[in-house]
Formats: structure tokens, sequence, C-alpha cells
């Protein structure tokens, strides 16, 4: 398949264009090889994930977090290693930043918020000029043990809590990788607790007096969800051969 035709598919799939105020350069990041055998899905561009894609010979890398971000940078270092091992094995880089956190349909917390079990989960947390994180009442109520433990097993991945809500959870917010920043308005919001990846220093102090609980499931595992979501469909509607490559962190 041409490499044009999927990142056609996956620019209009993901609305790339609707995210100007990304500080990710959404899109294709590096072109390789015109023509697309195997893509490769992984969370990060390390070199651990484009030297696995050259592996498995992958033609196209598709990642959430990118090479490039903000203001430009010079080839050099690391960045230099990681573009030159892309153009050596004709490997195209593609990122999906925001546009991947927001899918209504196979985003991060779309996905996430069906693992835990969300009835109608809505839209809060304004961030680059889109709502990013959900929230919503669980089917059931459920403790923060517990809904740590499913966590821990779903996701693969060390759950960390800090229990200052409700013993039960009834109400939760959901904002994958780094959402701490948005506790304030989740306990405005009534909920009971906030999932996200990373712990945040500046949200500990609003959880206590707020009242929610915040339950840490790693930056990685939270944001693996999304693009696990977006390689079934790639192979499905392209019928494209696909492969998630696994580099955890312990972030």
């Amino acid at each position: 398949m041409l490499l044009g035709t999927i990142v056609r598919y996956l620019d209009e799939t993901l609305k790339t264009a609707d995210f100007p105020q990304d500080t990710s350069l959404n899109g294709l990041q590096v072109e390789g090889s015109v023509r697309v055998r195997r893509a490769a899905f992984a969370v990060d561009a390390c070199m651990e994930s484009i030297r696995r894609a050259a592996r498995i010979r992958a033609d196209l890398l598709i990642v959430h977090h990118g090479l490039f971000w903000g203001d430009a940078v010079p080839i050099t270092g690391i960045m230099a290693k990681r573009i030159g091992t892309l153009l050596k094995h004709s490997i195209s880089l593609y990122a999906c930043h925001l546009p991947l956190d927001c899918h209504p349909e196979i985003g991060n917390n779309i996905q996430l918020a069906r693992l835990v079990r969300i009835r109608e989960p809505k839209s809060f947390g304004l961030y680059k000029g889109h709502r990013i994180g959900l929230y919503g009442h669980l089917t059931r109520p459920v403790t923060v043990r517990s809904l740590a433990a499913s966590l821990r097993k779903s996701l693969g991945a060390p759950v960390r809590t800090f229990a200052f809500g409700p013993e039960r959870i009834s109400k939760l917010g959901i904002v994958s990788g780094n959402g701490g920043f948005l506790m304030e308005e989740a306990a405005r919001l009534g909920c009971d607790a906030l999932l996200t990846g990373e712990p945040s220093y500046t949200a500990y102090h609003p959880a206590r007096e707020g009242g929610v609980s915040l339950i840490c499931s790693g930056h990685y595992a939270t944001e693996t969800v999304g693009l696990k979501a977006l390689s079934e469909m790639v192979k499905q509607e392209l019928d494209l051969p696909t492969h998630f490559i696994e580099t955890p962190s312990e972030l």
C-alpha cells in the first residue's frame, strides 16, 4: 500500500488538522519508503522502538510521542541517531498525540473509560483548545483497591493510589498520561477519583483537600490502549499487517 494512502487515512480518521495548538507535530514526521507492507505501533519514538520496527521489517512506525515538539531543534545527538536509523531502514514515522487522546472511538481516554465501565462518559478538561478527559458514573461502584487491582491486571503495570476520596468510587474522571493538572476540575465535577498516568506533585494537595482519590496507572500504560485500538483499526480497514511494540517505562 502507498504511504500517501495510509497517511491520508490516518489524518482523516484522527482529524489531525483540528489540533494546531498541540505542541506535537501531528502527522507524518519522517518520510521513508513510498510503499508500506507492514506498520508498527509504539508509544514512543525511542531508539528501542525504531530498532525493533526495523527488526520486523516495518515500513511505517506510528507513535503517540513523536520526535518533534514545539520549537525547531537541531538534528544532532540522540535526534540524529533516531532519524538516521529511520532513514537507514526506510521507515516512515507518523505521530498522533492529542488527536489520539481525544478520539471518541479509539482514543486513549475512551478506551480507558470502556475498560473501567463508565456509563455514558462526558468530556471535561479544556487543554490546547480541546476537552481531553472523560468522566462519568461507573456501572457499579468499586473500591479504590479493587479498581487498582483491575487496572494492574488489564494494563500489566503497577498502580499507585492516593486514597483521599470515598471508600467506594461511583463517579470517575479519566485523563491518560500526565493528567493530574485537571484534579481541581475533577473535584468540581463531583468525581470520587481521578484516573491518570503519572503521580503529579501539583495534584496531591488539591486531591487531598478536595476529597478525591488519585489513581496513577503509569503514563506509558495508560497510553498503550489507544494505539492498540488504532492498530486493530488499520489492520481491519486497510488490510495491512500491524504489530504493537511494547517498550514499557517505569513512569
